[in-house]
C-alpha cells in the first residue's frame, strides 16, 4: 500500500511529496508526517491488505485536519494545518511504470510521477514546477511531482569543511558536485558523500563547469583569499538561488571593498550570502557545515 501526502497546508507535519509504503508483513518505509495520524494510517493500511476484498476502494483519498475542533476528519494531532493522503493498493500492472521510476533515480535523472484515479504513471518529460495537485472530485484529480533530485549543490573547494559539509547535504535532497585544483588532495579523496568530484587546473575553469540555475546553490570554501577571489569573480555574472562566500570577516570585508573600488555593482555583491551561514560561532568543520547547511535550507524554503 502506497501513503502520498498530495497537499498541504499550514503547520501539517507531512509536506506535500512525503510518501511511505507498507506491506502485508506490516514492513514500512518513508513517513507521512509521524506521529498518531501517521500510526491510524498504517494500520488502516495494514487491514486493507489484510481483507484484500474485491469491494475495497484501490484508491482512497483522505483529508486530514490538525485541529481538535475540527468538525470531522480529525487527524489526533493539534498542530494545526491539514494535509490530503492517498491510500493506493499498488497493482501488478503498476510494475512497469515502478520499474521505470526506479531506473530514473538510479541514472540521477529527472523525470515526472503523475498520480491519478488511472493509478502511476511514469513520464521522462520532466515537469516545471516541483510539486502539483489539482483536484475537482474525487474522480477527478491528479497529482505530477518532479521525482530525482531537485536541488543541485556546487562545493567550490574540497577540503575539510567541504567533507562535512557534503556529508550533511547529502542527508537531504541535494545532488553534490565538488571542485579543487590541488590534485590527490586527501580529503577529496575521502569524499564519499558527493556524487561527482572534479579536479579542475584552477578555479577559473568553474565558469564553465558551473551553470546558472533557480535550483542551483553555490558555497565557496577554497584554500585561502586568493583562490576564493579567483571563483567567486568566475560566477559573480550567473544566477543561481544561493551563492555564499566561506571566510573571516576580515576578510570578506577586505574582498568586498576591492570589489566595490573595481566597479563591481553593489546590486550584484549583496547577492552574496558572506560571512557564509547563520552566526552560531561554529569552530570546528562539522559546526561550520550545520551552519551553512541551515542558511541553505532558510533559503531553498523561502524563508529568507
Amino acid at each position: 500500500m502506497l501513503l502520498y501526502v498530495l497537499e498541504s497546508h499550514g503547520s501539517s507535519p507531512g509536506r506535500q511529496g512525503f510518501f511511505m509504503a507498507v506491506n502485508t508483513n506490516g514492513e514500512m518505509e518513508g513517513s507521512i508526517g509521524g506521529g498518531i495520524m501517521e500510526h491510524k494510517f498504517v494500520e488502516m493500511a495494514k487491514e486493507k491488505l489484510r481483507v484484500m476484498s474485491s469491494e475495497l476502494r484501490i484508491i482512497d483519498l483522505r483529508k486530514q485536519f490538525h485541529d481538535k475542533s475540527a468538525a470531522k476528519n480529525q487527524s489526533g494531532m493539534i498542530c494545526s494545518g491539514e494535509q490530503t493522503i492517498l491510500l493506493y493498493r499498488v497493482r501488478g500492472n503498476d510494475a512497469t511504470h515502478i520499474k521505470n521510476i526506479i531506473a530514473c533515480l538510479e541514472k540521477n535523472r529527472n523525470g515526472s510521477l503523475l498520480l491519478s484515479p488511472a493509478g502511476i504513471q511514469y513520464f521522462e518529460t520532466i515537469p516545471e514546477k516541483d510539486f502539483h495537485f489539482a483536484m475537482h472530485s474525487e474522480e477527478d484529480w491528479q497529482y505530477e511531482e518532479k521525482i530525482g533530485y531537485k536541488n543541485h549543490l556546487f562545493i567550490v573547494g574540497g577540503g575539510h569543511c567541504a567533507l562535512a559539509f557534503s556529508k550533511l547535504m547529502s542527508q537531504m535532497d541535494f545532488y553534490i558536485r565538488v571542485y579543487d585544483e590541488r590534485k590527490k588532495l586527501k580529503t577529496m579523496m575521502e569524499n564519499d558523500s558527493a556524487h561527482e568530484k572534479y579536479f579542475i587546473k584552477d578555479y577559473t575553469a568553474i565558469n564553465k563547469l558551473i551553470p546558472s540555475g533557480n535550483n542551483h546553490y553555490v558555497v565557496i570554501m577554497t584554500l585561502g583569499y586568493r583562490t576564493d577571489d579567483i571563483a567567486l569573480r568566475a560566477l559573480l555574472n550567473k544566477e543561481f538561488k544561493y551563492l555564499g562566500l566561506l571566510g573571516s570577516k576580515s576578510k570578506i570585508e577586505k574582498a568586498l571593498a576591492d570589489y566595490r573600488k573595481g566597479g563591481i555593482a553593489e546590486e550584484v555583491l549583496r547577492r552574496i550570502h558572506t560571512p557564509v551561514g547563520i552566526p552560531i560561532k561554529s569552530q570546528t568543520p562539522e559546526e561550520i557545515a550545520i551552519s551553512i547547511a541551515a542558511e541553505v535550507i532558510e533559503v531553498k524554503n523561502h524563508l529568507l
